[in-house]
């Protein structure tokens, strides 16, 4: 029997509305919701438009206990109603604006929209948005944040102000420290200067990301005394890692749970419009682990000379390649590129392709990616060794990890060039090195698979979480 509305939990569910991020907490979140005790309601915050983009992303409903609420935006108070309003102008606004009590707004508008104006007992948060914990202490309910990135990013941004006391000034990183390891930072030691994300020791610390991502590690320590979900696997982070997290957040247990990433399973269950430009099907047609997928995400992608050696590279190799690549930017591609590959069999250029069934098809041999934390992830879990070419934020930190903390890829120093492409592919698809980095993903793989069983280390971990979040 369902327990009485005013008895009940009621968790909120803060997304950062941009990029990525707020799918991934809708996923967190439906996760959650299906695994809450009956009675439980959910209430997903969010700005209208983010709300919309995840309404027309998605055919799927809502599960009956999880519902969207509207969060501002802050474009309206600023005078700023238009969709042009550059990126960075919008994640200022929406941040100034749940300082300013948007979130607690958004937390009286879903205790108001439940059932019997349930209160919020909880609020689990992508831990970006850190007004939440101060909008969640005014409710007198937990703020359990989630970082949806690498556990060794998350300590880089807890640790800012120590690095930046030991790093000094920006131009002297850049001029003579970039590659000193980071050996007095515990869990740090195997990184270097560089590797860093953006805003800890160099770039604009004035940038929205830098500001708000430095703003919440200095506030995590202290703000978060329940819990803290991580979206990464039981075992994947080295111990030292592990270890200095805890002591930096001893009041809140980590909680390595990966239920925002998209993982593969044993069977395919693609049709046709899953995979609209044929890419299985194309897959198909060639051996076990023979081809190189090439895929950068939405957001990040070469600059025209970059990419045009890219392109050298895979045609040099002679390798098959399945190349994920934003339409606009087919004709930055080297002339008759695309028709020499299909000509040839030899090549696939499409706009989109499913990532995480691509990764789990036999013939994929090979990754090269921009180093995400998804597509880290979903190399992992599909078994699959990477080559790295990092751009911005985290991605340095995670190329570094899969490189030389985990051993299952290679990583490009700097932009790629013909010669290095085709060395990486070779290397990872047909050379004694690659295969003992194969060997190495498919151990790791075979942790994930572990970690997801019944009575597996990530399903436990979600049960506490769910315990720990549905308490009232």
């Amino acid at each position: 029997m369902a327990p009485a509305p005013s008895s009940a939990p009621h968790v909120a569910v803060v997304a950062f509305p941009f990029s990525s991020h707020a799918a991934l907490l809708l996923s967190f979140a439906r996760a959650l919701a299906a695994a809450a005790p009956p009675g439980t309601t959910l209430s997903f915050l969010s700005t209208a438009s983010s709300i919309a983009q995840l309404r027309k992303s998605t055919s799927d409903e809502l599960p009956g206990n999880l519902r969207f609420v509207e969060v501002p935006d802050g474009l309206a108070s600023a005078g700023d109603d238009d969709e042009t309003v550059p990126m960075p102008r919008r994640m200022d606004l929406f941040m100034a604006a749940a300082e300013a009590g948007g979130m607690k707004a958004g937390i009286d508008s879903a205790a108001a929209a439940a059932a019997g104006g349930a209160r919020v007992t909880c609020v689990v948060g992508d831990a970006f948005v850190w007004p939440a914990a101060e909008a969640a202490a005014a409710a007198n309910a937990p703020w359990v944040p989630v970082w949806t990135a690498a556990s060794c990013s998350l300590l880089a941004h807890v640790r800012t102000d120590a690095l930046r006391d030991d790093v000094g000034d920006q131009g002297c990183v850049a001029a003579s420290r970039a590659d000193e390891l980071l050996a007095s930072h515990p869990g740090l030691s195997s990184y270097r200067v560089r590797d860093l994300p953006d805003g800890v020791v160099t770039g604009d610390f004035t940038y929205v990301i830098s500001r708000l991502l430095h703003r919440m590690g200095q506030l995590l320590p202290r703000a978060a005394t329940s819990a803290v979900a991580l979206n990464a696997f039981p075992g994947l982070d080295p111990p030292n890692v592990t270890s200095a997290l805890a002591a930096h957040l001893p009041s809140a247990p980590c909680l390595p749970s990966a239920r925002t990433t998209s993982l593969p399973t044993s069977t395919s269950t693609s049709s046709s419009s899953d995979d609209p430009h044929g890419c299985l099907a194309w897959l198909a047609r060639h051996p076990a682990r023979a081809v190189a997928y090439v895929g950068f995400g939405t957001v990040a992608t070469p600059l025209p000379d970059e990419l045009r050696e890219l392109a050298a590279g895979l045609e040099a190799s002679n390798a098959p390649f399945l190349w994920s690549l934003k339409e606009d930017a087919w004709p930055l591609l080297p002339a008759g590129f695309q028709a020499r590959a299909r000509a040839t069999g030899s090549g696939l250029v499409v706009p989109w392709a499913p990532q995480v069934d691509v990764l789990r098809h036999e013939a994929v041999g090979a990754f090269v990616t921009h180093a995400g934390w998804g597509s880290v992830t979903e190399g992992v879990a599909s078994g699959v060794p990477l080559a790295c070419r990092p751009f911005f934020g985290d991605q340095r930190m995670n190329a570094r990890a899969v490189a030389g903390v985990w051993g299952f890829g290679t990583a490009f120093d700097g932009p790629m060039t013909r010669d290095g492409v085709v060395e990486a592919v070779e290397m990872l698809l047909r050379g004694e090195e690659g295969a003992r980095m194969r060997a190495r993903a498919q151990e790791m793989q075979a942790m994930v698979e572990k970690a997801f069983r019944p009575g597996g280390e990530c399903r436990n971990n979600f049960d506490k979480f769910v315990e720990i979040v549905c308490r009232v």
